[in-house]
């Protein structure tokens, strides 16, 4: 069957896990979105595909490209409230949001992923502590489904669903636009403090005490066995001093484009993590910076994820119990030792919120940490998911791409229920992933 606005090409996940030859439409119009989701079997939404896990298509399911859905439908200044498109990116968002001194905080690390991309995960920020995750932000839901035709979601009309898609992967329907409660911000500028610390242990105790309003997180060596975790806690306070007028972000000229062969090992890892480390060490311990350095620490620093190569990366994120930190690194370390994987990034975070359905949320420690695929990371990948099962941790499905059903099982606590209740909605089970398919979501 002929459908106008697609092309066939090869798409991969993030991490470089999965690639699959899929078919793309490319809806510029809410009737053509109609018309390509009713004429397939199986659907799943795509914005930039920067989810590291392959959300975005799947073996034989048509993606729905909603990049040209990037329309500002509706802004009340007074009642803050915003009401976007799917495909817009957050760096089109804030270019008019922040002209106006409104934002929201729960802003994941990349200005090109869009904000339908932000919701179906229900992403977070550097500031998940205190302002927890985009839920948060949302009012409302504009959703189209293929057999239940347009609905409005909110806490108020059709909640249920609501509540299913905030986080849901995409699994409820195609996210058409989103209305956002905005929060005022003053400046756009920061002032970062550096503190050095001896541990991953000394990390989290800092971090689960600190109350402040600020970005916290951390980031720690994991290239040695002697002295792990040692590292630096950054934290970013946004300046009070009220800015006259907004300057636009500005796109950069870098790519994420992996090259063709890795420029990490265990030897650059080393160098990189030695000069990084002794960098802030003896530098400034205060110093200025600007809202795209803080808010997208990747930005302008692509190289790192295309050091990894074609071969891509594995990226783990788990959410633990403060209390339980010490005992799980101590297992952590010895499991290190052993297997010797080759880690390129170890961070820590505080999160807040109530963990529900898919949803990467809870009231705990965030921890994140790279490696380089290959046999060693896949043998000490598996012990850390027994890991998960004796300290009950919340691995993340979202930046795990070889997070295994039945430990997604064990883990996810409302999975079934999740299961059961969007099946209620769509008998049919319209809308998939490779990773819906793969977890018997």
């Amino acid at each position: 069957m002929e459908i106008h606005n697609t092309e066939k090409r090869e798409i991969s996940s993030f991490d470089k896990s999965i690639s699959r030859n899929i078919l793309i439409a490319k809806p510029d119009k809410y009737k053509l979105l109609e018309n390509i989701t009713h004429k397939n079997e199986e659907i799943i939404s795509s914005g930039s595909n920067l989810s590291y896990s392959p959300l975005s298509f799947g073996k034989d399911i048509i993606s729905l490209d909603l990049k040209k859905f990037n329309r500002i439908i509706d802004f009340n200044k007074s009642e803050k409230t915003i009401t976007v498109e799917a495909g817009i990116t957050l760096i089109e968002f804030l270019n008019f949001s922040l002209k106006y001194n409104l934002w929201i905080p729960q802003l994941p690390g990349y200005p090109t992923i869009t904000l339908g991309g932000a919701v179906a995960t229900n992403a977070h920020g550097k500031s998940c502590g205190s302002d927890g995750t985009i839920r948060k932000s949302i009012k409302s839901i504009l959703l189209f489904h293929k057999n239940n035709g347009w609905m409005t979601l909110s806490e108020n009309e059709n909640k249920e669903i609501f509540d299913l898609t905030i986080g849901g992967l995409g699994l409820t329907g195609t996210i058409v636009n989103v209305t956002l409660d905005l929060k005022e911000i003053d400046n756009t500028q920061f002032t970062t403090k550096k503190k050095i610390i001896k541990s991953v242990e000394e990390c989290n105790k800092i971090i689960n005490n600190n109350d402040n309003f600020a970005y916290i997180y951390s980031w720690h060596r994991a290239d040695r066995v002697k002295n792990f975790g040692e590292g630096i806690i950054f934290e970013n306070i946004l300046n009070k001093k009220p800015i006259i007028s907004f300057k636009n972000l500005k796109d950069n000229n870098y790519r994420l484009t992996p090259y063709l062969f890795p420029i990490w090992n265990k030897l650059s890892i080393k160098l990189s993590n030695l000069g990084y480390f002794y960098l802030n060490k003896f530098g400034k311990k205060l110093k200025k910076e600007n809202f795209l350095k803080v808010i997208f620490p990747f930005y302008s620093n692509e190289i790192y994820f295309n050091f990894f190569g074609k071969n891509g990366f594995t990226e783990s994120q788990l959410l633990i119990t403060s209390s339980k930190i010490n005992d799980f690194m101590a297992e952590f370390k010895k499991l290190f030792k052993i297997y010797r994987p080759t880690i390129t990034l170890f961070s820590l975070k505080k999160m807040s919120g109530e963990q529900s359905y898919l949803r990467f949320e809870d009231n705990k420690i965030c921890v994140t940490f790279d490696l380089i695929k290959d046999n060693a990371s896949n043998s000490f990948m598996n012990e850390i998911d027994q890991l998960c099962l004796k300290y009950n941790i919340l691995p993340s499905v979202i930046k795990d791409s070889r997070l295994p059903k039945s430990i997604f099982e064990k883990t996810y606590k409302f999975a079934n229920v999740f299961r059961e209740n969007l099946y209620k909605f769509d008998k049919k089970r319209v809308y998939n992933s490779e990773v819906s398919k793969r977890l018997g979501i």
